[in-house]
């Protein structure tokens, strides 16, 4: 099926819903059109909104809104709302469409039952439009970054909405497929072969992801960029060639192994590598203690991350030890040449500390050029962290009562504004619930008559004096 099909289909789809919800009562309120016919016009300012950015409209833009969306526009009518979608206006980029908010409202509130589509319906249409975006920019020979950004942050607010509602996949940890060589990170349930997870799933993933903003920003950029141009390649038009090779800087704890991993994914969903994996490395996998060994230990690590993405954490321990015998500078030159010798099927991403990834990027005259995508991940909030915890206890089937969840934002509160030396992030989480466990636990066997609510509350007590290190 080609992409114009698919998104003609996916369109087809959401209409079908919204006659869907309709039909099942959802809307308490009649509306002076259809749902349908509503949504029908918000994908067409949505693709005047991304058309309009260069304050621009050619005639082949608006033939395929009318082949898309079947409408029948022509100059003097698109001129009349691109006039009414020019800024000051209508603040379009900031409006949630009519649609995204009944099927939300039907998908979080499980409002129909036995839904034929099982409560997916708004995560449907936030692809759809995403979908729709990138092909209409693939259609564009003039189109540019700034088309590419601005159904990015379309797309960002539509998946913001989601994930307040809980429609995006919650925060869980992701499976890395490593070569038989090396220990796989996956969790017993996912020990079975897994099915292949679309692109719309794994930006959902990623996008449900707590805190990051920037990041989720410029991660779902990249990727719409590489989609269109992907698109544009199939179509047989010029395509311009992207750095895939990425810094990730930050704290510990802030998720840059996370998002690595879900771009390994992510990359072979879209087909801009032919392998989805991830492999891990730090000093101790690159660096030998005799003269010969790195370059070949080197070599054989890259080697293993063809057609993958080799990922390099804590790189700044490469460079930051040049005393005599040390070889991590002979790592750091030999992972240089080889990403030159396999730019076509090598993605490197390097990660750690802000301020010593600089050195680290300054310690080869070649090595900064490599790398044109810096991606910052901030601290979590004190918010943001309650967030993760929740998150958290939901996987462990936990629950914090009002008590617990009060004393825990009393503590994270203060080590957000206090920040200690050994600061962790998230990791300070994961570890905060489990000494929580630990105090539940040894409370819980105290009583005599323990039930089942007992064992999956967490209380004040079990909280109360805990430290991290």
């Amino acid at each position: 099926m080609s992409e114009e099909a698919n998104v003609k289909q996916l369109i087809a789809q959401c209409y079908e819903m919204c006659d869907y919800i309709e039909a099942n009562g959802v809307l308490k309120q009649p509306l002076k059109i259809s749902l349908r016919q509503d949504l029908r016009r918000d994908f067409r300012d949505f693709l005047f909104y991304l058309a309009i950015v260069d304050e621009k409209l050619s005639a082949s833009e608006i033939a395929f809104m009318n082949e898309m969306l079947e409408t029948e526009l022509n100059a003097r009518t698109a001129e009349i709302v691109k006039k009414n979608l020019s800024p000051g206006q209508n603040d379009f980029g900031k409006r949630i469409p009519l649609a995204l908010k009944y099927l939300t409202l039907a998908d979080a509130g499980r409002k129909i039952s036995k839904d034929e589509y099982k409560n997916k319906k708004a995560k449907v249409l936030s692809d759809t439009f995403r979908e729709l975006g990138q092909l209409f920019i693939s259609k564009n020979p003039q189109a540019g970054v700034k088309e590419v950004e601005r159904l990015t942050g379309y797309c960002t607010m539509l998946d913001s909405f989601l994930k307040e509602y809980g429609l995006l996949r919650p925060d869980k940890k992701t499976v890395v497929r490593f070569n038989a060589s090396r220990v796989q990170d996956v969790e017993e349930e996912d020990a079975a072969p897994l099915a292949e997870e679309t692109v719309e799933e794994l930006l959902g993933e990623l996008n449900g992801m707590t805190g990051l903003t920037e990041v989720k920003k410029e991660v779902n950029n990249l990727i719409n960029l590489m989609k269109v141009q992907k698109l544009r390649k199939e179509n047989g038009m010029k395509t311009a060639a992207i750095s895939r090779h990425m810094v990730f800087m930050g704290n510990p704890g802030t998720g840059k192994t996370t998002v690595a991993r879900l771009l390994a994914k992510i990359y072979y969903a879209i087909g801009a590598s032919k392998k989805d994996t991830l492999v891990e490395v730090d000093r101790g996998g690159l660096v030998c203690g005799y003269i010969g060994q790195t370059a070949a230990k080197v070599h054989d690590v890259v080697e293993e991350a063809l057609d993958g993405i080799l990922f390099v954490d804590e790189a700044y321990a490469l460079t930051n030890n040049k005393g005599q015998g040390d070889f991590g500078q002979e790592a750091v030159d030999t992972l240089l040449k080889d990403m030159e010798d396999h730019r076509d099927d090598l993605i490197v991403i390097v990660a750690g500390y802000t301020g010593l990834m600089q050195e680290f990027l300054d310690s080869n005259p070649g090595l900064r050029s490599r790398f044109n995508r810096f991606l910052y991940f901030e601290d979590y909030t004190a918010e943001e962290e309650i967030e993760i915890l929740k998150g958290q206890c939901r996987k462990q089937e936990y629950t914090l009562s009002e008590g617990a969840l009060e004393e825990a934002r009393s503590f994270f509160s203060e080590r957000c504004s206090n920040k200690p030396a050994n600061y962790a992030n998230a990791r300070d989480v994961r570890n905060y619930l489990e000494k929580a466990m630990v105090n539940q636990a040894v409370r819980v066997l105290k009583n005599p008559k323990i039930s089942k609510e007992m064992l999956a509350t967490l209380e004040r007590e079990d909280l109360v004096g805990i430290t991290l290190g």
